[in-house]
């Protein structure tokens, strides 16, 4: 009787003109190779933040796995990320 607990990317979508990342992680468990639960967790990368003087800090991707940080590399273009950077400051409460 061996329980198992796995997780798996399952969903990766990109929206938006920012290119949002949205990713689904599930979290098997497993009892002798048969599913016993299924539970889900969601979360959304975006392209950076600002820092005090208004420059983008790149999001961190180092924990993330290689597929999902393929893609916001992949997605995440100098002209993507100087939107994304406008947009932020244009967002500033005053």
């Amino acid at each position: 009787m061996a329980l198992t607990e796995t997780t798996e990317y399952d969903k990766i979508e990109v929206v938006s003109q920012y290119k949002y990342v949205q990713v689904r992680k599930a979290n098997v468990i497993k009892k002798d190779g048969v599913e016993l639960t299924r539970s889900f967790e969601r979360y959304v990368l975006q392209a950076g933040t600002l820092d005090a003087s208004d420059n983008l800090v790149d999001t961190d991707l180092s924990g993330e796995p290689a597929e999902v940080s393929s893609i916001c590399t992949a997605v995440w273009t100098t002209d993507i990320k100087n939107a994304w950077k406008a947009k932020l400051i244009a967002d500033k409460p005053a």
